[in-house]
């Protein structure tokens, strides 16, 4: 499929009743070529309604087909009748924040999440219902989809993740990574930050989910969901976190809960 933006689908499969497609463009928003997948659910209607969308954002070293090949959000997401939108990470591991210093500047993730891709979704497949909308992630995708859930809570309707990076100005990967986007003013960094944003945008009122393996080895140096927790507590913003025993920060830990973060986005999106 192609059209006058430049969408081109590059591959498609069936999966329980619906269709994984996945497609490439062109993102004038981070100068290059991107990958996309879309699940579109079965139509079990017959008012051919629109889909209301889920965004997955992935974490390090992932692409765009980790989450559609490992997780099998499908199956609930067939069952919910949500479409499930998942893009590639980036050029790099762009943290899904707006990049300002020189070298890395075209590194702009979070205006090709939040601007640039809703909008090429809308153009472009009339059987998706953009103004329907909620977020989730994993590890540095769910520290990219709680800052942009908690910056723009007109768009999304909820968000959940899966072992985020919630306190990314107190850990070394979230240090190493806006030193080299944002530079070394600190106060710079809190903008992408769910531990500091979720006090300057309390006006949460769906639950935010986190799951968190008790065995996830980046537990205790990384993810720092306890920090998270603090500040939501203190900002009275609810917060569902919920540790999992035995867990580590693998897919297998994402597949056993997904049904849950997908029920989690359909009842936000009034489709229970």
């Amino acid at each position: 499929m192609a059209s006058v933006v430049g969408v081109t689908e590059i591959s498609s499969g069936k999966m329980f009743g619906g269709y994984n497609k996945r497609y490439k463009h062109y993102s004038q928003t981070l100068g290059c070529s991107m990958n996309f997948h879309i699940y579109f659910p079965p139509n079990i209607s017959d008012n051919n309604k629109p889909f209301p969308v889920l965004y997955w954002l992935s974490g390090l070293t992932c692409s765009d087909e980790n989450f559609i090949f490992k997780s099998g959000a499908q199956r609930a997401a067939s069952q919910h009748g949500v479409a499930l939108i998942a893009p590639d990470t980036s050029p790099s591991a762009g943290f899904y924040l707006n990049a300002t210093q020189e070298k890395w500047k075209n590194w702009r993730m979070y205006d090709y999440v939040v601007k640039e891709l809703p909008e090429l979704l809308k153009d472009n497949f009339p059987q998706l219902d953009t103004s329907k909308a909620s977020i989730f992630g994993h590890s540095m995708g769910g520290h990219g989809a709680l800052t942009i859930y908690l910056k723009n809570l007109d768009k999304y309707k909820s968000v959940s993740a899966f072992a985020p990076v919630a306190n990314p100005t107190n850990c070394p990967w979230g240090q190493k990574a806006f030193t080299n986007y944002l530079g070394d003013n600190k106060s710079d960094w809190e903008d992408y930050d769910a531990t500091y944003l979720v006090t300057k945008f309390p006006g949460v009122s769906a639950t935010i989910l986190i799951d968190q393996g008790e065995d996830d080895k980046f537990l205790h140096d990384q993810l720092l969901p306890r920090k998270f927790e603090e500040a939501c507590k203190n900002a009275n913003v609810p917060l569902l976190l919920r540790f999992q025993p035995g867990y580590d920060h693998s897919y297998y830990f994402i597949s056993t809960f997904i049904d849950d973060h997908i029920q989690h986005h359909a009842q936000a999106l009034r489709l229970n």
